[in-house]
């Protein structure tokens, strides 16, 4: 019985030794304060879903509910430093369906997506995403598209509805033709899934390019600072008329399209730093 109040001792002391480390972690080791930033961000974010999610759930599963949940959002950056400067917006088209293409370079895709969300536009996630806690719920809520890229037929199934949906209820879908995130300074081969979709619904393509974010984030260095982000919005891509044996060189096209424009926008010093100028294009 006269152990319990020496391990309660201890237990105290431990604490306030981690109350000590932390900061001294924090401002001596960036790896730890890439953890933290990173721990962070993710944590926040599950909490503004629990939040986000009373006030959705009163419409339902509804595309609505996105403007909730990006107004929620827009203030991450400012948590962070992070300055995102948009271009090109007026190259939305104001009153019809189309498909967004955009770069996938990390979770801090996030922030620049919600700087030029337009309007009834959702996301197509992978399923994975969908049981991740409360942003699962919060994603679902806001009508975001899960497809399940294990299982080719639902998932052209699934493309199939969107098409559908994009014509009857005048939605936007957003997509990564990447599949994945990609951390090499370039962009990963596109998949064609986002274009046949465009080209079955007959409705444009409007690339969006996101700058590099080396000079402030860098993964593979445990690295996460300040800094800025350029989002270009890009003339959208008609369809009409293309049919689905024109979609790899649809794909192609615009792909060199955003890899130029990538390449623009990370080495003119407003987004994205110089690395692309070193040899191996990337760190």
């Amino acid at each position: 019985m006269e152990l319990w109040p020496g391990a309660g001792t201890l237990l105290l002391l431990l604490f306030l030794l981690l109350l000590l480390l932390l900061p001294t972690l924090w401002f001596c080791s960036p790896s730890a304060k890439y953890f933290f930033k990173m721990a962070f961000y993710n944590g926040w974010i599950l909490f503004l879903a629990v939040l986000a999610i009373p006030v959705c759930a009163v419409r339902g599963r509804n595309v609505e509910n996105m403007k909730i949940l990006r107004l929620m959002l827009l203030h991450i950056k400012y948590l962070y430093g992070i300055r995102v400067e948009v271009r090109g917006a007026h190259h939305f088209p104001p009153s019809q369906p189309y498909v967004v293409v955009s770069n996938h370079q990390s979770s801090l895709d996030l922030l620049g997506m919600m700087e030029v969300l337009p309007g009834r536009c959702v996301p197509i996630a992978k399923r994975e995403l969908l049981w991740a806690g409360s942003a699962g719920l919060a994603c679902w809520l806001a009508g975001v598209i899960f497809i399940d890229r294990k299982r080719t037929g639902d998932a052209i199934s699934v493309m199939s509805e969107v098409a559908q949906t994009l014509l009857t209820q005048d939605v936007r879908v957003w997509v990564f033709p990447e599949g994945t995130r990609n951390h090499n300074g370039s962009m990963l081969p596109f998949k064609r899934g986002a274009f046949h979709l465009a080209v079955q619904a007959q409705v444009p393509i409007v690339p969006i390019v996101m700058s590099s974010y080396q000079d402030f984030y860098c993964k593979k260095e445990r690295r996460f600072t300040s800094g800025r982000c350029q989002v270009r919005v890009l003339p959208p891509v008609p369809t009409e008329g293309l049919k689905p044996d024109d979609v790899p060189a649809l794909a192609d096209r615009v792909r060199h399209s955003m890899l130029t424009v990538f390449r623009e926008i990370s080495t003119d010093g407003r987004g994205g730093g110089d690395y692309l100028k070193k040899p191996g294009g990337g760190r």
